[in-house]
Formats: structure tokens, C-alpha cells, sequence
């Protein structure tokens, strides 16, 4: 009898440890999952992305030129201090789009031309297919620049439901227009309309709001296409700034004023529609504000150039934190804690991080080099990368190890520097001649990318415009009709 209460007792004792052991363990996977997953769905996702802003042109960020809206989400959100993208638009959208940085598929260089006849390849697993096989509506407003020749290349072959904006990189704000060709499209059908088109880009996203399916989450990426050049704004807009003189600002901080107004649209339309609470909104530029006219776009800029990137070095187009460290918030209300979280992020963080949110599946996508950064985002978290990757190509490339960034001009002549960001964030203090192995070990590093990465597509396609395009031709009865 004795031997069978011990027994007894001891069956007790392992249930009770085998029941407080699954207890632990559920509070434990309750508290690291993310808060979404304690909910009956997944959350509707906008993503805006600016183009072209300076670093410090938000309100939140000192600027004067008002932005309420996006200073409003920053202030109940989070802002992202160390959020990178690439130093200019194709590539930055690329490795949005795919998880994978774009010297894997040859999108490393400049960006897509009106000539050019690439884009992001087609074997590659973009964001919006992936939200769209988890079961989400997923719709495009806006700027698109990952390939525009082919139309297997454009939004709705690439994972979206719907598309309503440019393919190129660069058009007309009013007239719509790519060195006078049309570039307006509703879906894959090209269409004419009148007006601005960053204030158009704000009634469809408001459209698709107001007429979207509850039984699904919504995926919207917003994409504007300001303050992009050419410096053009609505005169209303323009007149609300009656003090500043320059034209060129006055044009600049209308059209930041434009999309911030667009913003705020998206916001109280999210609101009527009752989807604010259950909504996440990330926002960011695509890369730095242009301090130098050569990647100023298509457009010659007459005067001066607007944007300011203080305190951060150089702008876009260019390896230095200027061109790659770019303005950027997340807001989802009682998701994301308020404050300043530091953790780095990369742009290629983003559809791992929102395949984690939106309980999506990466398995069809190619190799990613994107980590998952959601508790970075969500709870100001310690971030599990040390390491960004600026960019890589034939001529320069630039990585950051913790602290330590390396920028290598391997092109003739060469020129390495090395900085200290955590004490010299504006990248003045060259410290390359005092710490050699770390110059060494970064060049190391920056070499194996290059091992890895994809010929340039711009490149083969100026050799293809350059080397195998007809011969130009001179018309001989001009010169004959010239006479002696």
C-alpha cells in the first residue's frame, strides 16, 4: 500500500512538472511570437516609400518643412534610426522586393534607363507574390523601376492584384510623360488623365482602402513619386510657402508637403474603413536627397539642389551614410512600442521580417540575405545583424562591420577610407592608415561579395546600346550640296 502511494505520488509529481513545463513553454512561444499571431488574422500591411527624400527633411527629423502626418506616426510609432537601402532607386526597390541584395541579379548599378530593356529577373520570388500566396490582396499605387520594357516585368505579372501608376523612373508630375512618351498605367492598360500625379497616387490608395475585402488582409505599397525631380508642385501647394524664394525649395517642400498630405489621406481613410487598429505603416525613402546634379534624374536642374541630408555625409548616388541612411518609421498601434529603436536594419530585412508578420512562407524564394527584424521594429530590440552591406560592383563597394565602414574606390585611382560611425557618424575621419588589418579584413569581405555577385545588367546594356546598335550615318547630300 505504501509502495502504491509513492507511486501515486510520484505520477502526480511528473504530471504536475510535465504541466508546468507546457505552461512555461506557452507563455514563452506567446511572448516571443509576434502579436499578430495571438489574433484571429493577419495584419493589412501599407508601405510607403518616398523618393528621393533628404535625410533631414521630416518634421520629426528638426526639418522645417511641416510634415504633421508622417511627425505624428513617428511620434506614436517607432522611428528607425539605422534603417539602409541602396544609394539609388532601382536597387533599393529590388532589394525590397526580393530579400536579396541586387548585386545578385545584376541590379547593383545605377538604375534602370527609359532605354533599358532589363529588370529584376524573372525567377526571382517578389514580396507581393509571397503576401499574395498567404492569402492577401495585394495592390500597387504608384512608382514601380524594376523593368518596364517587357510587360512580363511589370506589377500585375509580379504578384499584384492591381496596379495604378509609372513603370519608369522618372516622368512628368503633370503631363505623366518619360521624354514625352505616356507612362500612366491602370493595371497593364495604358490610360490618360489629368492632374498631379502624387496627389492621383493619394485618391487610388484611398480607393483601394475604402473598397477592400475584410475577409482578406491588404497589402498596399504606396510609392510616390516626389520629391523626385523635375521640381514641379500644384500651385495651391506652392502657395502655401509664399516665403521661401528659391524656387527650387519652394518646388521641393511643396512636394514633400504633397506626399506627407497623402499620407495623412491613408491614415483617416484606414480609419473610416475601421482597419487602423489591425494596420501596420512603414515608411521610408528610397534613398538620400540629391546634393549632386549628376543623379539628379533625367531632368536638368537649373539653380540649386534642395535637399538636406544633415548631418549625415554626401547624398544619393553615392556609398557614404548621406546617400544610404535614409528617414524611416513603423506604426501599428498597440504592436509597435513607441520611441527611438537603434537596431540596424537593411532593406533586405523587410519581406523576411514581413513574411514573420504576415505568417507568409520565403520557402520559394532564392537565397535570402535578409534576416528577420521584427522585434528590432516591434520592441526597440537589440538587432541580430552587425553587418551592412552598401553595395557592391566593378568599380566601388562599401560594408559596415559593427562600427567599422569601409568605402573602397577600387576604380583608377583608387581611394579607401575608413570610418568610425559610432563616433564620427558624418564619415570625417579617415581612419584607414591607422588600422590596416580592419581595412584588410573589410576588403576581404567587400572581395568575396564581388566573387558572388551578377555582371552588372547596366553595364551589358550600354554595351548592347554602344557596340551593337545600327551605325550612324551621315547624309551624303549634305555634304555634297556644301560645294567646294
Amino acid at each position: 500500500m505504501k509502495i502504491s502511494l509513492r507511486f501515486t505520488d510520484q505520477i502526480r509529481a511528473v504530471s504536475r512538472r510535465q504541466a508546468a513545463a507546457a505552461a512555461t513553454t506557452l507563455v514563452a512561444a506567446l511572448m516571443a511570437a509576434p502579436l499578430w499571431a495571438q489574433q484571429a488574422s493577419a495584419p493589412n500591411i501599407i508601405y510607403i516609400v518616398a523618393d528621393d527624400l533628404g535625410y533631414a527633411d521630416t518634421g520629426y527629423q528638426g526639418s522645417t518643412i511641416p510634415t504633421p502626418s508622417l511627425d505624428d506616426l513617428a511620434a506614436s510609432g517607432a522611428e528607425l534610426t539605422n534603417f539602409y537601402v541602396q544609394p539609388m532607386c532601382s536597387p533599393t526597390r529590388a532589394a525590397l522586393m526580393t530579400g536579396r541584395y541586387p548585386l545578385r541579379y545584376g541590379m547593383q548599378t545605377g538604375v534602370i534607363p527609359g532605354a533599358g530593356t532589363y529588370g529584376v529577373p524573372l525567377d526571382e520570388y517578389m514580396l507581393p507574390q509571397m503576401l499574395h500566396d498567404a492569402g492577401y490582396q495585394t495592390a500597387m499605387v504608384g512608382k514601380w523601376h524594376l523593368g518596364h520594357a517587357d510587360a512580363a516585368m511589370w506589377p500585375k505579372q509580379r504578384g499584384f492584384d492591381s496596379f495604378y501608376g509609372a513603370t519608369v523612373g522618372e516622368i512628368d508630375h503633370f503631363t505623366h510623360e518619360s521624354h514625352g512618351v505616356p507612362d500612366w498605367y491602370r493595371d497593364n492598360t495604358p490610360i490618360v488623365e489629368e492632374g498631379y500625379d502624387n496627389i492621383l497616387f493619394g485618391d487610388e490608395a484611398v480607393k483601394v482602402i475604402a473598397g477592400h475585402d475584410p475577409a482578406k488582409p491588404l497589402f498596399l505599397y504606396l510609392a510616390f513619386t516626389a520629391p523626385h525631380t523635375p521640381y514641379q508642385a500644384p500651385q495651391d501647394v506652392l502657395d502655401r510657402f509664399p516665403d521661401i524664394k528659391d524656387p527650387n525649395l519652394q518646388a521641393y517642400t511643396a512636394m514633400v508637403a504633397v506626399v506627407d498630405d497623402q499620407v495623412g489621406r491613408v491614415v483617416k481613410a484606414l480609419d473610416a474603413a475601421g482597419m487602423r487598429d489591425n494596420t501596420l505603416i512603414l515608411f521610408h525613402s528610397d534613398n538620400g536627397g540629391v546634393v549632386n546634379a549628376l543623379f539628379a534624374g533625367d531632368t536638368k536642374v537649373d539653380g540649386g539642389l534642395p535637399a538636406s541630408n544633415a548631418p549625415l555625409r554626401d547624398g544619393k548616388g553615392t556609398l557614404y551614410e548621406g546617400g544610404t541612411k535614409v528617414a524611416a518609421l513603423a506604426n501599428w498601434p498597440n504592436h509597435v512600442q513607441p520611441g527611438k529603436h537603434d537596431g540596424l536594419i537593411h532593406v533586405v530585412d523587410m519581406l523576411p521580417t514581413l513574411a514573420d508578420v504576415a505568417g507568409a512562407s520565403t520557402a520559394k524564394s532564392l537565397p535570402l540575405d535578409g534576416t528577420d527584424v521584427w522585434p528590432v521594429i516591434a520592441t526597440g530590440a537589440a538587432s541580430p545583424r552587425s553587418e551592412i552591406v552598401y553595395n557592391v560592383d566593378p568599380l566601388m563597394g562599401a560594408v559596415r562591420d559593427g562600427d567599422w565602414k569601409l568605402v573602397w574606390k577600387a576604380a583608377l585611382p583608387p581611394k579607401v577610407e575608413l570610418f568610425d560611425l559610432a563616433k564620427d557618424p558624418g564619415e570625417a575621419d579617415d581612419l584607414a592608415a591607422q588600422f590596416p588589418e580592419k581595412v584588410a579584413a573589410l576588403q576581404q569581405r567587400i572581395v568575396a561579395l564581388a566573387a558572388e555577385m551578377a555582371p552588372p545588367q547596366l553595364i551589358l546594356e550600354a554595351i548592347r546600346l554602344t557596340f551593337y546598335a545600327p551605325p550612324v550615318s551621315g547624309d551624303p547630300s549634305v555634304l555634297f550640296g556644301q560645294g567646294d
